[in-house]
């Protein structure tokens, strides 16, 4: 039986850069090479895409070839240019066609999950993992996750949307509050404000991501998370993990090395919490999945609060998949290792391609 050519897109022109390729790296230890075949292409941080011979920490560096993905869905797949001895120049009419059975985008925040690579991939006409141009947009923007969840009746924080260049006046909130881009991925741009002197800075500091700013509540409880993966209506979900903080606020991904660890949190899986809120926070996170329309795979972010009440906090549409990830070891928990979720996540994705 022929194996399936699966194209893994990592890198990517957005912060999560570094991020996308340990994700990569992952995935490439965990493939079953009897059953597929991989083409890595790996995008610059300027945007240049290449095919290389897969994410290792070097691969800009090594011997890779320019690389596009056609829009044209007769080719179905990839157009491969070929160069001269030195890679300095392209020859001009030389390329190769290379199909593709279906897309694995390994892409975290913008020009990942935010709908824009997915725009290219149904173009292109090739089956891909994970959500689709709606759900991913929808997602990527805070204001608009808490708009489509809060009108089906799920607990959001308290919000307000500004612009960059929006004058603020602090003393409409009621503190502490978080600052945060509203398109943007994981804590980049994040801040804690306490006191209405520095809502200004921590506006500014988001600006930095996205022209668009979410002020949000405080919500004063747990963080937990819920991995989902599947197609409405199969959906399995992992353990239920909870960040248990020493001091300060979860930020993900914002540590110089963070699989030696972060310096002031530590996820607990399965989660220290009842049944009962096990059940409530797994329970809302299909019901987040499904009201924003996700497919493929997903980790839904909620607080779980005192009085046993769960808000959504955030929707990562292609969750990290690293050594030190929260989707992974979630789903681990549950019993599906990294190898058969990439197996689920294949065989969902041809299955959407024959409904």
């Amino acid at each position: 039986m022929a194996r399936l050519k699966i194209g893994i897109l990592f890198g990517g022109r957005g912060e999560e850069h570094p991020i996308s390729v340990k994700s990569a790296q992952e995935v490439s230890r965990n493939l079953d090479l009897e059953k597929y075949e991989p083409l890595y292409i790996g995008i610059t941080e300027h945007g240049a895409w290449k095919l290389c011979d897969g994410p290792a920490p070097d691969w800009e560096t090594g011997d890779c070839r320019p690389v596009v993905l056609s829009p044209d869905s007769s080719a179905h797949g990839l157009i491969v240019l070929e160069s001269d001895r030195i890679g300095s120049r392209i020859r001009q009419g030389q390329y190769a066609t290379v199909k593709l059975d279906l897309v694995l985008p390994v892409l975290h925040g913008k020009f990942g999950e935010d709908g824009a690579i997915q725009g290219l991939l149904e173009l292109s006409g090739i089956p891909y993992a994970g959500c689709d141009i709606q759900s991913s947009a929808l997602c990527m923007d805070k204001s608009l996750t808490y708009l489509v969840a809060g009108s089906a009746g799920i607990a959001t924080p308290n919000y307000w949307t500004v612009m960059a260049d929006e004058t603020v006046d602090p003393d409409r909130f009621t503190y502490p509050v978080f600052v945060k881009p509203a398109r943007s991925g994981s804590s980049f741009g994040v801040s804690k404000v306490t006191d209405k002197d520095d809502l200004a800075g921590a506006v500014k500091t988001a600006a930095q991501y996205d022209a668009k700013v979410l002020i949000e509540e405080a919500v004063v409880g747990s963080e937990v998370g819920c991995a989902v993966l599947g197609n409405d209506p199969d959906l399995i979900v992992g353990e239920v993990d909870r960040i248990a903080l020493s001091h300060g606020f979860f930020k993900i991904h914002q540590e110089s090395t963070p699989e030696s660890g972060s310096d002031n949190s530590t996820p607990i899986v399965p989660a220290d919490i009842s049944a009962e809120a096990r059940s409530l926070v797994q329970e809302t996170a299909k019901a987040v999945y499904r009201a924003l329309g996700c497919r493929g795979l997903s980790r839904v972010d909620l607080f779980l609060t005192p009085e046993g009440q769960v808000v959504l906090n955030e929707v990562n549409t292609l969750p990290g998949l690293t050594s030190y990830s929260r989707y992974p070891r979630m789903m681990a928990a549950a019993g599906l290792h990294r190898a058969e979720v990439i197996d689920r996540l294949v065989s969902l994705t041809l299955a959407g391609k024959s409904q």
